[in-house]
């Protein structure tokens, strides 16, 4: 559901130059459209088929939704890098520094995010080989390959910190991209915006998730779903992070 996103971007790319008379975009703007992309590759295509070890099921309306963003979003960024935007190097000029600084905001936050989205899958890892011990145990066999849920707090990484790092670095990222693009990217500005409204709600929700382990009751009452340690209050939160 997240693949029209970049298809959307480098459909935008390679048809709307022609129509604007532009021969050739500046190296930022396929820079911006290959960042993009490389996200969504390993966000929509790796990531689901070769990494998950298993995947919950998706509501349609979520499904719709989480589409619908992607396609507006893929014409909104994909519009402004093919033409609507900066169209010359000119455009360009005196932004070496800018353009290295959010491409370092950039991959620190990529790569946080594959870190902590892998610490998750390592649940479901661990999860999978023992639920296939005991059924050999049993003399039995997983025919459908199917992984029971877990429910386990990640204890790696900013995860010690932050009950949401993959969030947290997702915002980090995008935000890099937005310094690439300048303060006048409004699409890029829009974009980390719209993450930032939508998956917040989300983790404060996940944060006062019913299943809670005695073990943790430290760690919730320590940590904040996303921005670090929180002043303690003398209330108890459940929390739990589902693999």
């Amino acid at each position: 559901m997240e693949a029209p996103g970049f298809i959307c971007v480098l459909y935008c790319m390679f048809t709307i130059p022609a129509t604007k008379g532009i021969e050739i975009l500046p190296t930022a703007n396929w820079l911006m459209a290959a960042l993009f992309s490389i996200h969504y590759i390993y966000r929509a295509l790796i990531s689901p088929l070769f990494l998950n070890p298993s995947m919950s099921p998706i509501h349609p309306i979520v499904f719709l939704s989480a589409l619908s963003f992607q396609v507006i979003n893929g014409i909104s960024i994909g519009g402004y890098l093919a033409g609507y935007g900066p169209t010359t190097q000119r455009d360009w000029a005196g932004t070496t520094i800018r353009i290295q600084v959010g491409l370092t905001i950039f991959f620190m936050g990529f790569l946080g995010n594959i870190y902590h989205d892998d610490e998750l899958r390592e649940i479901r890892r661990a999860a999978a080989r023992n639920q296939t011990r005991k059924a050999e145990a049993q003399g039995e066999k997983n025919k459908e390959g199917k992984v029971d849920k877990v429910y386990e707090i990640p204890e790696n990484g900013l995860f010690r910190l932050v009950l949401y790092p993959h969030f947290f670095c997702e915002w980090i990222e995008w935000c890099g991209f937005w310094v690439i693009g300048g303060w006048g990217c409004v699409p890029a500005r829009t974009f980390l915006i719209n993450e930032v409204t939508t998956m917040t709600p989300r983790a404060l929700s996940g944060s006062r998730c019913e299943v809670f382990y005695e073990s943790d009751r430290k760690y919730a009452q320590s940590n904040d779903p996303l921005f670090g340690q929180s002043p303690r209050t003398g209330l108890e939160v459940d929390v739990t992070v589902s693999s």
